[in-house]
C-alpha cells in the first residue's frame, strides 16, 4: 500500500513541475514576441517576464516538495 502513495506523489510532483516548465516556456516565448513587436518596451517586458517566470518556478518548487 505504501508504494501506491509513493507513485501518486511522484506523479503529482511531476505534473506540477511540468506545469511550471510549460508556464516558463510560454512566458519566455511571449516576452520574445512582445520585444519583437515593440523593441522600445524591452525593459518593462523583461521585468514583467522575469516576475512571471519566478512565480511559475515557485509554484513548481511547491508542487515538487508538497505533493
Amino acid at each position: 500500500m505504501n508504494i501506491i502513495a509513493e507513485i501518486t506523489g511522484n506523479i503529482a510532483s511531476g505534473l506540477g513541475v511540468l506545469g511550471a516548465a510549460i508556464g516558463v516556456g510560454l512566458t519566455g516565448f511571449k516576452a520574445a514576441e512582445a520585444v519583437g513587436r515593440n523593441p522600445g518596451a524591452s525593459g518593462k517586458i523583461l521585468v514583467q517576464s522575469i516576475l512571471g517566470m519566478a512565480l511559475a518556478e515557485g509554484l513548481g518548487v511547491l508542487a515538487l516538495f508538497l505533493a
